[in-house]
């Protein structure tokens, strides 16, 4: 097997695949956060509506059904992918080209609406093929180092581009001309649109015979998948995850400039730190779930979130400072969970089905995540309107919604070490 995984196919599809990987992460590091912001509030759209739109990004998790009917289709996957690949970075480029449009500024509104909407679409339609057919290519005992490496370049790469970017922007700004940067962006991300086409089809096509193989009906797929209790227990584990996740993370940034009186330039050196251990541990955790399981890195990944959540508990303006302990495990965990919540479909999934079970897990997840942000945002409504008081407890809405994720994230522990590891397991 390792001979066939060293040949030069192989090597060439793996390294072209995180280099696709992550100029996919830079453009979309464009069109998310303060970027996102930036843009669209030039276009006159209000903050209340820029809100409304990111929150759709993060649930268009639910449009990874789609693969489930494009992987349906018997279609190569390097054709399916490259095809929706592309339009979305084109859409996502065309954001920043919109101010330049001779055109209603009603209608410039509603085309960057509509961009990003479809760019998302179309990148997350086909996400679950492009990750079954890139990991054909990669050893089964070496997916989490492979992950690894992949992120730590998408990772690194991101930290440098945003910061040039974000200097060109101040930049521009100071000068009176935003629109210079805009299009500035424009052309940087249709230069990275183009690479990232070459990367793809520098990649090897699947067999004829394997695409052939991913044609099935939809009973096939439901029966290898949510007649699957190993699934069924992924599902369950990553879900309750994600919201817990999402219970407190959408509510740090202002915990920590509006409650902790931390400036930006603070925060973002703190995050720096924690970006910095990312990259530090990411390697040596990845070998350990390679060698002991994905389910055990998994495990690994929960132990640190419940000591970030544990760590923002008791976080007040007289103990700031664990909002810096906070804020560094809280990356941390991410090099345990985020490549091993993929993974570790393959210890239970059948590999012919990988794309249709990541898309029912992410979907199911995506929703999940969402659904925690609106609950928690009404729990710190309550809180905040009650003086920063719960049950005669004087704290911060943010440390009461970070115990819910602290119980709610040891109760997934327990149940990856007790009841997932125990189910049975393919080959």
């Amino acid at each position: 097997m390792n001979n066939m995984f060293d040949k030069r196919e192989y090597k060439r599809t793996r390294t072209a695949y995180a280099l696709q990987a992550t100029l996919e992460y830079l453009i979309t590091l464009m069109v998310t956060d303060a970027f996102l912001a930036k843009i669209l509030t030039h276009l006159g759209i209000s903050d209340s509506m820029i809100g409304i739109i990111a929150t759709f990004i993060s649930l268009a998790m639910v449009i990874q059904l789609g693969s489930l009917f494009v992987s349906g289709t018997g279609t190569r996957s390097k054709t399916t992918v490259t095809v929706c690949s592309t339009v979305s970075q084109v859409l996502f480029a065309f954001v920043y080209v919109i101010p330049f449009l001779p055109i209603a500024v009603s209608f410039k509104k509603f085309l960057a609406v509509v961009f990003i909407l479809v760019a998302y679409a179309a990148m997350y339609v086909v996400w679950p093929v492009m990750y079954r057919w890139a990991y054909k290519f990669v050893s089964p005992d070496k997916r989490a180092s492979f992950s690894a490496t992949k992120e730590m370049l998408s990772l690194g790469l991101g930290i440098a581009f945003t910061l040039v970017i974000g200097r060109v922007i101040d930049r521009f700004e100071g000068l009176g001309n935003i629109s210079g940067a805009f299009l500035l962006i424009a052309v940087s991300m249709a230069v990275i649109s183009v690479c990232n086409f070459v990367c793809l089809m520098s990649m090897e096509s699947e067999p004829v015979e394997e695409s052939r193989k991913s044609k099935r009906n939809f009973s096939e797929v439901v029966r290898n998948t949510f007649g699957n209790k190993g699934f069924n227990s992924c599902v369950l584990a990553v879900s309750v995850w994600e919201f817990a996740r999402f219970f407190q993370l959408g509510f740090m940034g202002t915990f920590k400039t509006k409650d902790l009186l931390i400036s930006v330039s603070a925060i973002q050196v703190i995050n720096m730190v924690g970006y910095g251990m990312r990259l530090l541990l990411s390697k040596p955790v990845a070998r350990f779930s390679d060698k002991h399981g994905y389910g055990m890195g998994f495990q690994l990944g929960l132990v640190i979130a419940c000591l970030a959540f544990l760590a923002n508990m008791f976080t007040t303006k007289e103990t700031w400072f664990f909002v810096v302990i906070y804020t560094v495990l809280h990356q941390l965990c991410y090099v345990g969970i985020n490549s091993n919540s993929y993974n570790i479909l393959y210890s239970y999934v059948d590999n012919s089905y990988i794309s249709e079970a990541l898309a029912i897990k992410n979907c199911i997840a995506g929703v999940s995540g969402f659904a925690a942000a609106l609950i928690a945002g009404k729990l710190l409504s309550f809180v905040q309107a009650n003086g920063n008081m719960f049950l005669g407890i004087p704290m911060f809405g943010q440390q009461l919604l970070s115990a819910v994720s602290f119980v709610l994230t040891t109760l997934v522990l327990l149940y990856v070490r007790f009841v997932l590891s125990r189910q049975k397991r393919v080959e």
